[in-house]
């Protein structure tokens, strides 16, 4: 396992202008093992030359873009050496960073409390870039004297008069992100094109002339059900908001530029309700006119990951969605004609050439880590070529198959199966079968926090099963599982488990389930509905909806789904676990993060003490300073040992030990 926490992951591609040279953020495990420190590889475009490490600091580099002059730019929290620099600039944060084709790195810009994200214009040298600032403050320096003067009384609290007051694993407030325009010259100065709202998702862009701006806002309504993402499009030299794309029942988001800067493509998300679950799509908004079209208004997945055609004129875009098991890259032509690029495999980190013919892109697998591949921009289902890349696996334990299997409303189903080598009629492998989150969500790429193969290692069979409300099975997946997490999700993961466990290499009378998110939730209504598991894990996994409802940071979106508990109980009633505790009869593994606002580690607490309220065989991983997800490597390495052991005794039926390190 110990390789397998030690491959460096490759993540964000960023291409230069002329497409000569292609860059990667790569994290690798620090000197101390103990952190995972991003830095930049540059990668052959042909394939031919090893990669080359660019960088290398203790605070690490990410984010990597080129300007339009070709040189290469990115975030760092790197202490600044420049003998001009101001005292105390180390307490920035992240700030922003050019390294020329030849020459040391230089900061090229910051902002008290450091930099978010930030864009760069195409074809001249302007930059955006989101950056904090404080009520009362009007600008960088009024709010860099205003956090002095915080930090020096020792004040800490946060008056909110509106809005969510938490996301994922932080607390809002009390600044606000704000979009700043500039120049790349050092003393260029800062122009304030507005607030992004308490919730920064849509990101910042730049017009390819550098003369517009747009960024995501989030909107807090009148009551939470009206909280809402918009984009707002300014004007970049005097910040002056040109249009804002906010229609009542829509979220948009993820705005990039065409090619010829007069219109911005966006990610339009159609809000959910109690009756019908949300959709998605990608439209085109007309900056002049301010008139949306729907780019996709046959395509029956969810989109996203953009990119157009750099070439002026040219209405080519590319995009990514999921679809059966797989994440392929879709090419959208001018006139609305739709291919799929790819055969198998998930994509993303799109990069396209400067003449629009050929594509750079991220791909992975349930069984291939994330790799660099060149692909022709047009031609249907091809075979990528990879790239020389850091981050090579050693030889996988198992291999992969498929399951079908029909629901029973007749919707066809299917799933990934990892299985162990070895594994045969003779000697069948114990199963494991994983939930993923969501639950609006799908298995179709490789994964650090759920790998599959440690597990295939030890001996397991792993099941990757998507039931109702997975994507990329168009909107029928949703909506025959909508505001019913507990009904039709769960006799779907019933009939993959029943397929699966017919196969003549699977022992069906030693299986355990795990899930994490949605997932959690989902282990914990297999927990209260059957016995036929021999042990069950529930990461994070809501236990009482109407409690959780209350609490998470995204509460005014579950509530669109199930209504309130106190004027519509029907669906708590019917889907929150925490009704059928009494029922539980399989041993459990609760884990959860006091971090994690999005499912708040009292849910995870609850569900423990109801589980030694009813005598249930039960332990609980608790990790005080993780969140949702468990990140740190260590925490990671006991993540997995302590899941693995738990399986072992319960599944195997040896004998539970403890792991080292707790």
């Amino acid at each position: 396992m110990s390789a397998f926490f030690a491959t460096p992951r490759v993540g964000a591609l960023a291409l230069s202008p002329d497409g000569t040279r292609l860059v990667a953020a790569v994290q690798s495990l620090n000197a101390e093992g103990t952190a995972y420190v991003s830095g930049l590889w540059d990668i052959d475009p042909a394939g031919v030359r090893e990669p080359l490490r660019l960088t290398r600091s203790v605070k690490g580099e990410s984010a990597p873009k080129f300007a339009a002059d070709g040189t290469l730019h990115f975030l760092s929290g790197r202490e600044n050496t420049d003998a001009a620099a101001e005292k105390g600039e180390g307490k920035d944060g992240a700030t922003l960073w050019a390294l020329p084709e030849r020459g040391e790195a230089r900061r090229v810009a910051r902002h008290p409390g450091g930099i978010s994200g930030f864009a760069l214009a195409a074809r001249t040298d302007a930059l955006v870039y989101s950056g904090s600032l404080l009520p009362g403050a009007a600008d960088a320096e009024a709010h860099a004297k205003l956090t002095k003067d915080r930090e020096d009384a020792k004040v800490t609290a946060i008056l909110y008069e509106g809005g969510p007051t938490r996301f994922w694993d932080h607390d809002l407030g009390p600044g606000e992100l704000h979009a700043f325009v500039r120049g790349l010259a050092e003393d260029a100065t800062a122009v304030d094109a507005g607030g992004q709202g308490a919730v920064d998702e849509g990101g910042v862009a730049l017009s390819p002339d550098g003369t517009r701006v747009a960024y995501g806002r989030f909107v807090s309504g009148r009551v939470p059900s009206e909280n809402r993402d918009t984009v707002v499009i300014a004007d970049a030299a005097t910040g002056e908001e040109l249009r804002v794309v906010d229609t009542l029942g829509f979220g948009y988001g993820s705005a990039v530029f065409t090619g010829d800067g007069t219109a911005v493509v966006l990610e339009r998300l159609l809000e959910e309700t109690y009756e019908a679950p949300y959709d998605m799509t990608l439209v085109r908004v007309d900056l002049a006119t301010g008139e949306e079209t729907d780019l996709l208004p046959g395509f029956d997945n969810w989109p996203g990951g953009v990119a157009v055609s750099p070439v002026e004129g040219d209405g080519t875009l590319w995009f990514t969605a999921d679809e059966l098991g797989h994440h392929p890259v879709f090419r959208r032509d001018a006139d609305g004609t739709v291919t799929r690029l790819t055969a198998s495999g998930a994509y993303g980190s799109l990069q396209v050439s400067p003449d629009g013919t050929t594509l750079y892109a991220l791909r992975t697998n349930i069984d291939e880590a994330p790799v660099p591949v060149r692909l022709a921009a047009a031609g249907e289902d091809q075979t990528p070529v990879a790239l020389k890349a850091p981050g090579t696996l050693p030889e996988l334990p198992g291999t992969l198959t498929e399951v079908e299997a029909v629901g029973d409303d007749g919707f066809p189903l299917r799933a990934w199966l990892a299985v162990p080598e070895g594994a045969s009629a003779d000697a069948p492998a114990p199963l494991l079968v994983f939930v993923h989150g969501g639950p609006q969500s799908s298995w179709n790429a490789w994964t650090w926090r759920w790998n599959p193969w440690p597990f295939v290692a030890r001996g397991y069979a792993v099941l990757y099963p998507d039931p109702a409300l997975s994507t990329g099975y168009g909107q029928k997946m949703h909506e025959r599982g909508w505001g019913q997490w507990g009904g039709q999700p769960y006799r779907d993961l019933m009939a993959l488990t029943d397929a699966t466990e017919a196969r003549e290499d699977i022992d069906e009378t030693r299986t355990g389930l795990a899930g994490g998110s949605y997932g959690g939730y989902m282990a914990n209504r297999v927990a209260t509905s059957t016995d036929r598991f021999k042990g069950i894990m529930s990461h994070a996994g809501i236990w009482d909806t109407a409690a959780f409802q209350n609490d998470s940071d995204g509460s005014w979106f579950f509530r669109r789904i199930f209504g309130h508990s106190e004027t519509q109980p029907e669906r708590h009633v019917a889907n929150s676990p925490v009704l059928g505790a009494s029922r539980i009869t399989t041993p459990m593994l609760v884990i959860h993060g006091a971090l994690d606002y999005r499912v708040p580690v009292g849910q995870g607490m609850a569900l423990f003490q109801d589980l030694q309220r009813f005598e249930v065989p039960a332990r609980f991983l608790y990790f005080p300073d993780e969140n949702h997800w468990v990140l740190k490597p260590n925490h990671s390495v006991v993540w997995y040992e302590t899941v693995l052991n738990f399986f072992d005794e319960r599944v195997k039926g040896e004998e539970w030990v403890r792991p080292g390190l707790l």
